[in-house]
């Protein structure tokens, strides 16, 4: 089953809010102080990344995800990367707030920090890899069509399965399925792949090409033959 963070293209939730050009980056002071919580949290406290931050807001009550508005999301997710690396016992944040609400409640003890014993081969997120890319720009290509796998993925669910034309090839990137979970980095070649609406969408989809891109190892090469079906 897909998680709720993977709406995109997905019916019912309505046309898009355009942001004004004086809107402010916070609407309320918290969510500033999120923010800044999120950023401190993802590297020196917790010694995560932005795959695993990423991850953390798929892994969100979906009740909370949509309730609690985007800066909630992150902050959600903040404690949840802080209960992974046993910085935070489960629990502890609502013990907390309870217990300066005036409330009598025995708050959890302090886990035994557990961070992930690892150290990236080199800054960002873009990394050389050996061999040429499998696809060119033209080709013709098929997303796999399996099940989401239970854990982290960068395939979207509505493009799971359907036909594109590869449009440009980008450099190597770090695979977020295995970097959010400390897997190893295993960087893929990352593909813009162009889908017609109506692939994605049926026949009576508004008429235009969706371009998505994908790593490596979400394609397969389709023959000339079931490119024009």
């Amino acid at each position: 089953m897909d998680p709720l963070a993977d709406m995109g293209g997905s019916p019912g939730w309505g046309p898009a809010k355009v942001p004004t050009p004086d809107e402010p980056p916070f609407s309320e002071p918290w969510e500033g102080r999120s923010f800044a919580m999120t950023i401190l949290t993802m590297g020196r406290i917790s010694g995560r990344n932005l795959d695993a931050f990423r991850y953390a807001l798929e892994r969100l009550d979906p009740v909370s995800y949509l309730a609690d508005g985007y800066y909630g999301r992150w902050l959600n997710a903040a404690e949840l990367m802080l209960q992974d690396s046993n910085i935070l016992a489960p629990g502890a944040v609502d013990a907390r707030a309870r217990t300066l609400a005036g409330d009598d409640v025995e708050e959890p003890a302090f886990p035994e920090p557990q961070k992930p014993d690892y150290a990236p081969t080199g800054p960002g997120s873009l990394r050389e890899i050996d061999g040429p890319p499998a696809f060119a720009a033209g080709d013709a290509v098929r997303t796999t069509n399996t099940p989401r796998p239970q854990g982290p993925s960068k395939l979207p669910g509505y493009v799971r399965g359907r036909r594109g034309t590869v449009t440009a090839v980008r450099p190597g990137h770090l695979l977020p399925d295995t970097h959010a979970v400390f897997q190893g980095e295993n960087p893929q070649y990352v593909y813009t792949v162009g889908f017609p609406s109506t692939e994605l969408w049926g026949d009576d989809a508004e008429p235009f090409t969706l371009h998505v891109d994908l790593f490596e190892s979400y394609l397969a090469k389709i023959s000339e033959k079931e490119a024009d079906r």
